[in-house]
């Protein structure tokens, strides 16, 4: 999507209410038509959003490229990988981006340290570009937040191949309060940028989806990382004073915003 505003949305010919409804979706409504087609314009957005979505899922991690190599130095950031040891296997096989293998275990349980209050850590997921562009700026957030709160917070790491089951074996081995995956999003048309962050209460092994809270949509256009911060860490506390998440854990959502 372009950053320059929607021309469309200065058009005199709109009511308030559609303007309004098309300032608060990236969603591509009441872009008009060409015949039965929609416009040159609009179909070279979605030709560049598609690309920009497969060069998002393709794309490998790197952590100086992607974060830059004074914010890796800052968080001692370090690389681990899953079981998913080549791309193609990640994307076809599932299930072994939810397991560590052998060798980063033990780098993890060599280099962290367990019973944090508080743990995090990095999966590139489907998304490179949504990690580059998020946490940069939603981590050091995270940490504040933590710090104010007085609590202890493990040495963060990043997950090359890495599906959100992930979370069990980061549970079992550390054993935090509360663990929070920040993970690249399934890219769609509206964004390629998206990153989610997946939580849990002391997650272990027989974890399943239901056991998790989530956090989605972070973004420019999306919830952006300082509201997200605020979100994340909110429910962090509310995971460690209930002792549980997911399903059995009520999460009020976040009152809309009106013009």
């Amino acid at each position: 999507m372009p950053d320059e505003p929607d021309a469309l949305l200065a058009s005199t010919d709109w009511s308030e209410i559609v303007r309004r409804i098309r300032s608060r979706t990236p969603a591509r409504l009441l872009v008009g038509r060409a015949g039965a087609a929609y416009r040159t314009s609009t179909q070279l957005e979605l030709r560049e959003a598609h690309a920009a979505a497969r060069d998002a899922v393709r794309t490998e991690l790197d952590l100086e490229s992607s974060f830059g190599a004074d914010f890796v130095k800052r968080w001692g950031l370090f690389e681990v990988c899953t079981q998913a040891t080549l791309k193609d296997v990640f994307l076809l096989q599932p299930d072994l981006g939810r397991h560590f293998n052998d060798a980063s275990r033990a780098e993890l349980q060599g280099s962290c340290s367990s019973g944090n209050d508080l743990q995090i850590a990095i999966g590139d997921g489907l998304s490179v570009p949504a990690v580059a562009a998020q946490v940069p700026t939603l981590l050091p957030l995270l940490y504040a937040g933590a710090q104010a709160r007085g609590w202890k917070i493990g040495q963060t790491f990043v997950i090359r191949h890495c599906r959100v089951g992930i979370l069990n074996e980061i549970g079992e081995l550390f054993g935090p309060k509360a663990a929070v995956l920040l993970i690249g999003e399934r890219p769609g048309l509206a964004t390629a940028e998206s990153l989610s962050a997946y939580m849990a209460y002391r997650p272990r092994r027989t974890h399943s989806d239901a056991d998790r809270n989530l956090i989605s949509n972070i973004h420019a256009r999306g919830t952006n990382p300082e509201d997200a911060a605020v979100r994340i860490l909110n429910l962090a506390a509310q995971m460690m004073q209930v002792g549980a998440s997911g399903y059995s854990l009520r999460v009020e959502p976040p009152a809309l915003k009106h013009d």
